[in-house]
């Protein structure tokens, strides 16, 4: 899947704005609640890449359960989803967002079209999402305006199928989507049926393209996809077997799993993987084990095969989501189950992480975002 028409204009998107070279905001998700203990949206918190310093989070805009959040490649606006909702679907909402000051303002919103919308991403181009309803097993598409707003639903999906696991699996839960590098194709993870569904996109439509669908192991119940920049190969994280699988994407869709590796040292029962993240170099793949409580580290090869290199560990509870820094420096890890996000320092040689100690309290924190702070 190389890169093509999106190109050109995602380089005219990255051009835009200026920025400091170590500060960064971190915008972060949560799942809400009424106590006063419990977080009320979208957080944000001063990041300094330079010194790996994460400041005291504020609420920058209240919403219920904004579980997964999306940055424009311009940086100038936001998105997020909101779990929830019957068939018409929870809220998917644009806002405003000010690299200077972090400010969001809320521009629209609107459903989602399925229940239990749990994932959103933004097109190369910046001109489209497309978000995953996990309850309602679909992938939805909009359309954005030029000023960051959505201008309505231009596809939705239901996906038909289930899987071995009879408890997880009884039909589809469509748990990721994003748009390959090329901007040609949507793939949406679908943890239901046990596979990453290809969608071939246009302005005009979404066309499903079930030839093209790419199987994952039976039973693995896969989760969430990082694609690599060249769009040759990707990684899936197996949620209900705890596995990480390379898949060899092919250049007109579709592609096929040629390794599978466990996240786990060992057995661990009740573990589940979350998170499945490429290190801004290249050259190592994260996945978060809820349950064993890590990080697990896996080199890249020449290849794009894996081999084991570790876990990090340290003051992890429920590590739901964690990203990396754009220097690729540090790792914040959202610790759902711990109230926290902290800080680990990443060894360029070997991937792995050194907890810093540096922490800021956040209840059910479920997303990390990154975007660099305009001067």
């Amino acid at each position: 899947m190389p890169l093509s028409r999106a190109a050109a204009a995602a380089a005219v998107l990255l051009a835009a704005g200026t920025a400091a070279a170590d500060d960064h905001w971190v915008f972060l998700g949560t799942y809400t609640g009424k106590s006063d203990k419990d977080s009320k949206g979208i957080y944000r918190a001063k990041f300094d890449s330079k010194t790996g310093k994460l400041g005291a989070p504020e609420l920058a805009a209240e919403m219920g359960s904004p579980s997964f959040l999306a940055v424009h490649p311009t940086n100038k606006y936001l998105y997020a989803v909101g779990e929830g909702g019957g068939k018409e679907g929870g809220p998917v909402v644009a806002l405003g967002l000010d690299a200077k000051t972090g400010k969001l303002t809320k521009l629209n919103e609107e459903k989602s079209g399925g229940a239990g919308p749990c994932h959103i991403s933004v097109h190369p181009s910046g001109l489209w999402v497309t978000v995953a309803n996990y309850g309602g097993g679909s992938t939805a598409v909009f359309k954005l305006d030029r000023d960051g707003e959505l201008a309505g639903r231009v596809g939705l999906v239901q996906h038909q199928g289930s899987g071995p696991n009879k408890g997880r699996q009884e039909g589809p839960h469509a748990h990721c989507s994003f748009f390959d590098p090329s901007g040609n194709f949507a793939l949406t993870v679908d943890l239901g049926t046990d596979k990453v569904k290809v969608f071939l996109f246009d302005p005009a439509r979404v066309t499903e393209m079930p030839d093209r669908d790419i199987k994952l192991p039976a039973g693995s119940g896969p989760r969430h996809i990082a694609i690599a920049p060249d769009g040759k190969f990707a990684y899936v994280c197996g949620e209900l077997d705890s596995t990480v699988n390379v898949v060899e994407l092919a250049e007109k869709g579709g592609g096929k799993v040629v390794q599978s590796l466990s996240t786990l040292p060992k057995p661990t029962p009740g573990n589940s993987t979350a998170e499945c993240v490429l290190h801004p170099s290249g050259k190592f793949v994260y996945v978060s084990n809820r349950g064993h409580n890590s990080v697990a580290v896996f080199k890249v090869g020449e290849d794009r095969r894996l081999t084991a290199a570790g876990h990090i560990t340290g003051d992890i509870n429920t590590p739901r989501n964690f990203n990396i820094d754009p220097t690729g420096k540090w790792m914040l890890i959202a610790s759902q189950g711990g109230g926290k996000v902290g800080v680990w320092e990443l060894d360029p040689a070997t991937g792995m992480g050194k907890e810093t100690g540096n922490t800021i309290a956040i209840s059910r924190c479920v997303c990390v975002k990154f975007v660099p702070m305009a001067k």
